[in-house]
């Protein structure tokens, strides 16, 4: 949101400072981040996410497809997520800048004010909802299981098959908080840093067993032609998980209502049928898919 500053006296010249305090840093109360910026004329809306995480977010050398640079390199990022980034930050008039960071620092970027939201595959957890808040969902993942063609687990039709199973998934997610404890016996793994790394733990046999969504799982397949994909979903034995677990959205700094609302009302613009079109062409394009 732009303010217009006051003539201080009748005597002085007036000043303007356009976009000094933007949407992106907004709060219910107009208050800003410092993250709040302009590029030239425009504003610039700052996006955080890991860029190693595709089809969601992933680094590459070029801008082939439309990737975008990333801030303080010369790499440029691409993914569903920046894909998602571009169309709200062209629609609400805004420069787009992507912050590079690890999973476990977007949440404080966004409490401190360093970027003004998180675009990088984040569920809509009631745990998040605590520290930070959430647009409405902008994409719909469903839960899946990876394993390695040949194991005692290729076969499994149920999250009961995969007893006793070693297993691990990417720290701080569902999959690794909520959904490999319904293992059965399951001999739970430390959780893994990133995504790539819980795909290498089940590559180098270190697990049987990997838990994620299923672009990240189609997005693996790709990359390791021997894993298998399982998908127990509207099954009697699936994993239990509710709306929170699979609905996904952009964080934002709690009381943001003003950002909030604004990429809303661009998510509200599209269907479920556009999200997964755009989440097809992100995993055609992905680097590993070539």
């Amino acid at each position: 949101m732009k303010k217009t500053i006051k003539k201080i006296a009748a005597g002085l010249l007036a000043v303007s400072l356009a976009a000094a305090l933007t949407a992106c840093g907004g709060s219910g109360n107009k208050e800003t981040t410092a993250a709040a910026g302009e590029s030239g004329n425009k504003k610039v809306l700052k996006v955080a996410m890991e860029c190693s995480y595709a089809p969601y977010n992933w680094t590459q050398s070029t801008d082939e497809n439309g990737a975008v640079p990333i801030s303080g390199g010369s790499d440029y990022a691409y993914g569903y997520d920046v894909m998602m980034a571009k169309k709200i930050a062209d629609e609400l008039g805004y420069e787009l800048e992507i912050v590079k960071l690890d999973w476990d620092s977007l949440v404080p970027a966004v409490q401190s004010g360093k970027v003004d939201c998180v675009i990088a595959g984040q569920s809509i957890t009631s745990e998040r909802l605590q520290s930070v808040d959430f647009t409405d969902p902008y994409y719909f993942a469903t839960i899946v299981t990876l394993v390695k063609n040949g194991s005692k687990y290729e076969n499994a039709k149920s999250v009961a098959d995969l007893s006793g199973a070693t297993a691990t998934s990417q720290i701080n997610t569902i999959w690794y908080d909520n959904c490999l404890p319904q293992i059965p016996q399951g001999n739970i793994m430390p959780a893994m840093e990133s995504a790539p790394a819980m795909l290498v733990s089940l590559s180098t046999g270190r697990s049987d067993v990997v838990v994620t969504d299923k672009p990240t799982g189609q997005a693996a397949l790709m990359a390791y032609p021997d894993f298998k994909l399982l998908d127990f979903s509207g099954t009697e034995g699936e994993f239990q998980v509710s709306d929170e677990d699979i609905n996904i959205g952009v964080s934002l700094k709690k009381g943001n209502a003003e950002l909030k609302d604004s990429i809303n009302g661009v998510l509200s613009k599209m269907t479920k049928d556009d999200f997964n079109k755009m989440m097809e062409e992100a995993i055609s394009v992905q680097p590993l898919s070539k």
